[in-house]
């Protein structure tokens, strides 16, 4: 099978977009994760898939694959380039779209300036919505990780988060506590594990390890979550400049009730054609 591809990345946080509407696709898991192999196919992050609409009102349906081959609810670089996508293919004209996923409707906007922004929905931070076996809406929660305790902060932004202050992102343990916080007992659902450090009212330096796909170079609904977070602790202000090893997202959230405002570029490195 011959399939057409583009390869795409919001700030190093890189997809291959598949048009799922001109070509029919039905993939397994395996050929997912062939294609997400950075030796034996193309190399991504995640995978996206553009579908028809199957709400009134939508202009399409966004599905997820993780590196892993497993689909997931929300992924926000990959949603900036979902945009820029099916508008440079010439499946809408709008520079405003709405889409469906997994986790509800969300509508990326193609700025005048080449960025996109997203509505990325309102943050739930209740345990039974994360999913998190916890008590109560609280702010911040303890996590035994190893022979540590930790203080998170649970989010969702149409997927799950769990964010801890750091005092040095750099030097911060994402390699060994990332996949320790992902895999935890308390997530039934797993958890992207993000490592905030604080560097003013308005900005923060992140990194994030996503569920599914190790590190990457920057993960839109981690910064989503982190800002919220850093909101809710009283560390921050909005909008937030989010600074990841890819480049800068700029966050907005106006509080408990409001939605988050994610803007960031979206950029397409080539299209191509690979044999499963």
């Amino acid at each position: 099978m011959k399939l057409k591809f583009s390869k795409m990345h919001g700030l190093g946080n890189d997809f291959v977009v598949l048009d799922g509407i001109r070509q029919p696709l039905a993939l397994t898991p395996e050929q997912l994760r062939t294609l997400a192999d950075r030796h034996f196919g193309v190399g991504c992050d995640q995978i996206l898939l553009v579908e028809m609409a199957e709400q009134p009102g939508v202009d399409f349906r966004y599905r997820i694959f993780n590196a892993d081959g497993g689909e997931v609810e929300q992924c926000g670089n990959g949603a900036r380039c979902f945009v820029r996508f099916v508008h440079d293919a010439g499946l809408t004209a709008k520079r405003e779209i709405r889409v469906e996923t997994q986790s509800g409707i969300i509508t990326p906007r193609l700025e005048e300036d080449g960025n996109v922004t997203v509505n990325m929905g309102i943050p739930r931070f209740l345990p039974a919505e994360i999913p998190f076996l916890g008590d109560g809406e609280a702010v911040i929660h303890a996590l035994a990780v190893a022979d540590e305790t930790l203080e998170i902060s649970v989010v969702s932004m149409g997927n799950p988060h769990a964010v801890q202050v750091v005092g040095d992102v750099d030097h911060a343990p994402v390699g060994v506590q990332g996949p320790l916080i992902e895999n935890h007992a308390r997530f039934p659902q797993r958890v992207n594990a993000g490592f905030m450090q604080v560097v003013g009212r308005q900005a923060i330096r992140l990194r994030v390890y996503e569920r599914g796909s190790g590190e990457t170079l920057a993960c839109g609904t981690g910064a989503c979550a982190a800002a919220v977070a850093g909101i809710r602790r009283g560390l921050l202000d909005s909008p937030v400049r989010v600074t990841t090893r890819g480049g800068d997202l700029t966050i907005a959230w106006a509080g408990l009730g409001q939605p988050v405002m994610m803007t960031g570029p979206a950029v397409t490195v080539f299209t191509g054609e690979i044999e499963l």
